[in-house]
């Protein structure tokens, strides 16, 4: 062995050590640079008078057709997706029970006439033989109530017959309006009971923006001039209606402490949409509180999936994701409404923050 490293050959094998432990010192810088994600600080900007939230559009007309009676649904004619008319049979429930209640209904009635008519028979000869002073009065009495209860036996056998008629037409389920199918609840087989949902029906024309506000909102939206529905058109441009009016519902959700907000919108600008689209809703003009202010992100921190926003938040040496609620995004980034305190820090690139190990780079 000392023989091998007394040769001409030692000095390269040195030097080719020597290189394998800079290589692999520099992967590992390398590979603990790459680990370092890009960060930011969450800032505060003055509030100017704009706000912008997101919504949904929504039918003004839409109704879910239930079942008004039990039974097993023997057809089902519609699919979501179908136009439909108002009037429209939409499924049919197994009626052999209605028709047996209208079969015994009719035998009442029958019933009823026959003893209407022998009571009124019966009053006649007894109202003759009274007159001719064979019967007493109180005979005379006890004829025409058996009669006037006939009558009123007869009157019962005709509302069995309207109720059970009203029940028949239970069995075939029409549509309230003229629209297209929303969506379906059941099939043919299935059991119907009353109140159950078969199906959602609803008219394309009037539709309408609906959106959630925060409380820490409501006072901006409220104050607003102008306001203004942003549609995506495709290809990062967006179409700008202005609604015919806007309402704000009386009432806040007690989880999410929210106000709904509803804002029709003209049938030529709006004959595009479809309900569950997703909107954006632009209120200005509003006069912000003096040294009111708001929290910014950059615009490639936030998250969204869906309708889920998050951030990467800097937790030590790592990171943790957290569910923000995010409002209008400008030159400066992304307002946070809900979820971020001034002076955190979080990750700009999200993917690499996702990753692990992932660090905050140094600043």
């Amino acid at each position: 062995m000392q023989k091998l490293l007394s040769t001409p050959l030692c000095p390269r094998l040195r030097r080719s050590a020597a290189g394998l432990c800079l290589f692999a010192a520099g992967v590992s810088l390398a590979w603990a640079q790459g680990s370092a994600v890009p960060t930011a600080t969450v800032q505060t900007s003055a509030a100017d008078s704009g706000t912008t939230l997101d919504g949904v559009v929504q039918a003004v007309k839409q109704s879910t057709v239930a079942a008004q009676t039990t039974g097993r649904i023997a057809t089902f004619t519609v699919k979501a997706g179908d136009k439909v008319r108002a009037g429209q049979v939409l499924a049919t429930i197994d009626d052999r029970e209605a028709q047996v209640g209208m079969q015994h209904a009719q035998a009442q009635v029958n019933q009823a006439d026959a003893e209407l008519r022998n009571a009124q028979a019966q009053m006649e000869r007894t109202r003759n033989l009274q007159t001719q002073g064979f019967v007493s009065k109180a005979a005379l009495d006890t004829a025409d109530a058996q009669y006037q209860s006939a009558r009123a036996q007869r009157e019962q056998a005709d509302a069995s017959t309207r109720q059970s008629a009203l029940a028949q037409g239970y069995t075939r389920v029409t549509a309230p309006i003229d629209g297209w199918v929303l969506q379906t609840f059941a099939q043919a087989g299935d059991l119907a009971v009353p109140g159950s949902p078969l199906l959602v029906v609803y008219a394309p024309q009037p539709l309408r923006a609906v959106v959630q506000v925060p409380a820490s909102r409501s006072l901006a939206v409220r104050q607003a001039k102008q306001t203004a529905v942003l549609v995506d058109t495709g290809a990062g441009v967006l179409q700008s209606i202005a609604p015919l009016n806007r309402l704000e519902v009386p009432s806040s959700d007690p989880v999410s402490q929210t106000t709904e907000w509803r804002m029709d919108l003209p049938a030529r600008e709006a004959a595009a949409l479809l309900p569950g689209q997703q909107v954006r809703v632009r209120f200005t003009g509003a006069e912000g509180p003096p040294g009111s202010s708001r929290l910014l992100v950059p615009a490639s921190a936030a998250v969204r999936r869906g309708e889920l926003s998050a951030v990467y938040v800097a937790s030590g040496k790592t990171f943790a994701l957290r569910a923000v609620r995010l409002g209008r995004e400008g030159a400066e980034g992304v307002e946070v409404l809900a979820g971020l305190r001034a002076g955190e820090v979080v990750a700009t690139d999200p993917v690499r923050a996702a990753q692990t190990p992932a660090a905050p780079a140094a600043k």
